[in-house]
């Protein structure tokens, strides 16, 4: 291919679950996968095998798309569970503990011993950043340890990663290599992994392997159907909410007393929220508190609604008002 039929294509976003899972998932990523775990899992890796993956361009139309993600198996006695997350998910530590379970537990047929039961990791990467770990780094690792005495680790079989891409903004730490391949999923495109690549193979391989899959048709439509699924979610998120919020106003103030305005509230918001469960949506804590004090509800009141900490929910304050 040549640099200027290069630079006319429209690269797909590596962040987008259908192009994560072609770019690392499939059978001949191999070299590119390995180097992106060795980043994340501070290990060397030897083999591994992507042959347990689907391959979305041949097999999946777009309405049969659900979770994707990436399992591959290092050095003959590891699992590995990759997810890429854009959408906004409320329970998502839920989430990555159901995944560690379900691909722990498959290794085994009923009636083996448990001794064949391997190390099993997830790693999580998402495009927001999760709740409850605002202040630790982009990446954090997690075992199950001894909290009180000795902090021993219980079992080496359990294992998470959680890596969060809005706070890599603003960190030039030269040297990290995991930030190398975490800008390329941001902007493959950024001066960072244009430099980058002129040092690191595999993260050129990746790079052109998106040029690629840019250019296939199949993908072009699953990433086109992907983004407008992220949108509807989004949109029905916030309508859910907003309805609601409007429908809790017009009844409390029927009633016409304070009292009678935070209960037509609460009953309104509960509405909205259960609206958005239906659909699979679910609207952040946070964002509920915002709303909730731009309309000058007091924070006691947003406690009981969002179960947040009374902290949590003055520093939004302290925010809006700075703003």
């Amino acid at each position: 291919m040549s640099n200027d039929l290069q630079e006319e294509t429209s690269l797909l976003c590596p962040k987008l679950d259908v192009v994560f899972q072609a770019l690392f998932g499939e059978v001949g990523s191999e070299a590119i996968t390995t180097k992106f775990l060795e980043a994340i899992l501070e290990q060397k890796i030897d083999c591994i095998d992507l042959s347990n993956n689907i391959v979305l361009r041949r097999d999946y139309p777009e309405d049969k798309l659900g979770v994707l993600d990436i399992i591959a198996k290092i050095n003959h006695c590891e699992y590995c569970n990759i997810e890429m997350q854009v959408a906004k998910q409320e329970e998502i530590k839920e989430r990555i503990l159901y995944y560690w379970g379900r691909v722990y537990t498959k290794q085994i047929k009923s009636g083996q011993s448990y001794d064949h039961l391997q190390k099993t990791i997830v790693i999580l990467i998402t495009d927001f950043c999760v709740q409850g770990l605002e202040s630790l780094d982009y990446h954090t690792s997690w075992k199950v340890i001894e909290e009180k005495y000795r902090k021993i680790i219980l079992t080496k079989k359990l294992e998470f990663h959680i890596i969060e891409l809005p706070k890599i903004v603003g960190i030039s730490n030269d040297n990290d290599a995991l930030l190398d391949w975490l800008s390329f999923l941001n902007n493959p495109k950024s001066e960072r992994v244009m430099k980058k690549m002129e040092e690191n193979k595999e993260l050129k391989k990746a790079n052109e392997k998106l040029q690629t899959l840019s250019e296939d048709e199949k993908l072009q439509r699953l990433a086109e159907w992907r983004e407008k699924a992220i949108y509807e979610y989004n949109t029905a998120t916030n309508t859910g909410f907003r309805n609601g919020m409007r429908r809790g106003l017009e009844e409390g103030r029927e009633l016409g007393i304070e009292q009678g305005i935070e209960e037509g509230m609460k009953q309104g918001i509960e509405q909205g929220i259960e609206q958005g469960i239906e659909q699979g949506i679910l609207k952040d804590k946070r964002e509920i508190a915002i709303e909730l004090l731009k309309n000058d509800f007091d924070t006691n009141f947003i406690h009981k609604i969002t179960k947040l900490p009374i902290e949590e929910i003055e520093t939004l304050k302290l925010d809006l008002e700075h703003n």
